[in-house]
């Protein structure tokens, strides 16, 4: 898991000072990653921070990435830039207005809250409310939660690996 780990979150030592992006979703990738056009006509690929959803070939992956276009394509949005990951792409909060909509993703029932790195980037309130929003949704089986055993996202990359 060390070198995905590495992939699909930054580590540490690339961590950059926490700016921000300004502009306008030019596209979706999948549930938890977008492309933004700021004012000067440049592309940040963008990984949402402290979730994981669906890849696009398990079920529910087509789904949360419909899910997030529907919500941001061509929306205005400022990315609040936690990390760079070592692929370059910003890993940070996506605001629309003032929704988080990593949070949202969670409330929708189209990621899942990824614990094992939101330790070490979230306060201990910040946590408790995405650990409480993800239970809310799987309780009213939102989204994925419909699926009695969705198998999360690092998981499926494991055994996709492993050739299982």
């Amino acid at each position: 898991m060390g070198a995905l780990a590495g992939a699909i979150w930054p580590s540490t030592a690339s961590r950059a000072d926490a700016g921000q992006i300004e502009g306008v979703v030019v596209g979706v990738a999948d549930g938890d990653t977008i492309t933004v056009l700021d004012d000067s006509r440049q592309q940040h690929k963008v990984r949402f921070a402290f979730i994981d959803a669906p890849e696009k070939a398990q079920p529910f992956g087509t789904k949360a990435k419909q899910v997030l276009s529907d919500k941001l394509y061509r929306q205005q949005v400022r990315v609040e830039v936690l990390e760079q990951d070592r692929y370059g792409r910003n890993v940070g909060r996506i605001w629309l207005g003032d929704e988080d909509v990593n949070l949202g993703q969670l409330r929708a029932g189209y990621a899942w809250h990824y614990q094992q790195y939101a330790r070490k980037g979230q306060s201990a309130q910040e946590f408790r409310l995405y650990e409480q929003t993800q239970q809310a949704a799987q309780q009213q089986r939102q989204g994925l939660w419909y699926d009695a055993a969705p198998v999360p996202p690092w998981d499926f990359r494991r055994q996709r690996r492993a050739g299982q």
